[in-house]
């Protein structure tokens, strides 16, 4: 296999590959886009950093093209969606530069907390001044980190190592994660209530956008530390600046901007603010980082050639052809049973069971599951995750997978069911079946009820009496909201009932309370469905 190296990478983890007899390595690099492309033929896998462009050209060029991978946490120079309808895996190292991120977390807290910058600057002018220097310590302080992944595990285990007192949100981890590493879960908002300190290492998504804000802010305790080394744009911005200015907020710790480099005036008033420490996104620039993220890359390359599952690969699925065209309307099914079913459950995932009953349990139903684990798994982790990874990443987070077949059905040739439960033994289960190719829901917990899977629906639970679902239509109605269908499931007349309603557009959070109070709702939920965004590599089309 020819390998080209087109940006620096580390030399120690490009060894690994350099030992390998099946291993040609060309290092080349500055290459323009014209050498790259007159080269790049002869190659079967190019290993790159962020100086290199992976774009259509050089993809269409690489005719002998395996694998691009990515010595680096982002994608964003590489043409993922391209690589995959050429068939080109894409791996990357999203774990490489964990333990720098979190040690950068605390250099910047601490960095703060005894005015390191401050009395740093103070000496080197020629002043000899203490006083004005005097700081914190971290010992008794209650300290809360908002996302207990890689990252803020370690982050929690250092705050420990500090004494201080650690309380986490993370409603993707098990209480036993939390347990082993000695923290509380706990609510957002009693983080922002009870904490001295409020740290995030969280994903940057449409759920973590601008995800502390003026509400969370002014929950906080008087002189609050808040801290940002995991995404720009998590924590807002003009928000933070308007409570360090109020003086609610002590300081700050921020290595990550939504704009890099800064070009609002409210960002840059942020960064020159005297109660703020700041770094130009230096949470993975370690040597042993890059080191890590070269080791990563190179195993993924070995294990492709020794045809062992990849750990990171971004894109592509290994299946048989053949089974992937027979399954294909079910992995259809599969994926969007899991992306409404995972929306219903409010506590930690610990185990999953995937039934398949009829004509499907005579055949092979792995890819159903591998591409159920990961259209679950998608809404709940940071990484991109597809059928090659999808299992080994709910293995990590400590879910049961299970699954169960019977070639005896009732009512349907086919059916496949989806059990998701949660911690307390919360438990939501789901059947589907096909009607003419296309995916149905056929049961929701002990209801029958039919309906299809649109983009934007609701779901209530409410205990049936006359005048309910009208009341539902007139706020739908008020806010411009209009129903396309609904479903109605009972178990008896006057009892509970359920109701599904596929709607035209999204139903925002306070039109779901105000739903809720005047129909006395013991469940509602609003589901986005990622209609036409599957990027799991499943063929399923979802």
């Amino acid at each position: 296999m020819k390998v080209i190296v087109t940006d620096e990478v580390a030399s120690e983890g490009l060894a690994l590959l350099s030992q390998d007899p099946r291993i040609k390595m060309d290092v080349r690099l500055g290459l323009s886009k014209e050498q790259l492309l007159d080269v790049i033929g002869e190659y079967e896998v190019i290993i790159t950093r962020s100086g290199t462009t992976v774009d259509r050209d050089v993809l269409d060029a690489g005719k002998k093209l395996k694998m691009v991978a990515r010595a680096g946490v982002g994608i964003d120079n590489v043409d993922v969606d391209y690589a995959s309808t050429k068939g080109v895996i894409v791996v990357n190292a999203p774990f490489g530069n964990t333990n720098s991120a979190a040690e950068h977390t605390l250099s910047l807290l601490l960095s703060f907390c005894r005015n390191v910058p401050k009395a740093n600057a103070s000496l080197k002018g020629g002043d000899w001044k203490r006083a004005p220097f005097t700081g914190y310590e971290l010992k008794g302080k209650v300290a809360g980190v908002i996302g207990l992944g890689k990252v803020g595990g370690r982050v929690a285990t250092r705050l420990k190592a500090f004494e201080c007192e650690v309380l986490a949100c993370d409603p993707y981890i098990s209480v036993k994660r939390a347990h082993d590493l000695g923290v509380k879960l706990v609510s957002h908002d009693e983080i922002y209530k009870q904490c001295d300190i409020v740290t995030v290492h969280t994903p940057l998504n449409d759920e973590t956008k601008n995800m502390i804000g003026e509400r969370e802010l002014g929950m906080m305790k008087q002189g609050v530390i808040v801290l940002n080394v995991a995404r720009g744009g998590i924590l807002n911005e003009e928000a933070l600046l308007s409570f360090l200015e109020k003086g609610k907020v002590a300081g700050a710790a921020i290595d990550v901007f939504s704009e890099e480099p800064p070009k609002s005036e409210a960002v840059k008033r942020l960064i020159a603010h005297d109660k703020v420490v700041v770094t130009p996104h230096l949470g993975a620039n370690t040597f042993e980082a890059q080191v890590n993220v070269a080791v990563d890359v190179s195993r993924e390359i070995l294990n492709y050639l020794d045809d062992q599952p990849l750990e990171n690969a971004v894109n592509i699925p290994r299946f048989d052809l053949a089974l992937m065209d027979q399954m294909r309307p079910f992995l259809n099914l599969m994926s969007a049973m899991c992306d409404f079913g995972i929306q219903l459950l409010d506590t930690n995932p610990a185990k999953v069971t995937f039934g398949y009953s009829g004509t499907i349990a005579h055949y092979d139903c792995t890819p159903l599951t591998v591409c159920g684990i990961a259209a679950l798994l998608n809404r709940r982790v940071e990484q991109d995750v597809n059928m090659v990874n999808a299992t080994l990443i709910a293995e990590n987070m400590g879910i049961v997978i299970e699954e169960t077949k019977s070639t005896q059905v009732d009512a349907f040739s086919n059916l496949v069911t989806l059990a998701i439960e949660g911690e307390g033994g919360k438990r939501r289960l789901i059947s589907g079946t096909l009607f003419e190719g296309a995916p149905r829901i056929v049961r929701l917990r002990d209801y029958s009820i039919e309906f299809a899977l649109d983009e934007h629906m609701l779901l209530l639970n409410y205990e049936d009496r006359p005048g309910m679902i009208g009341k539902i239509g007139t706020i739908m109605g008020t806010h411009g909201i209009n129903i396309a269908s609904m479903s109605l499931g009972r178990r008896e007349k006057k009892g509970e009932a359920m109701v599904i309603l596929s709607l035209d557009s999204a139903v925002p959070p306070e039109v779901v309370e105000e739903v809720r109070d005047s129909i006395s709702a013991s469940f509602i939920r609003a589901i986005h469905m990622r209609i036409g965004t599957c990027n799991r590599g499943c063929g399923c089309g979802v």
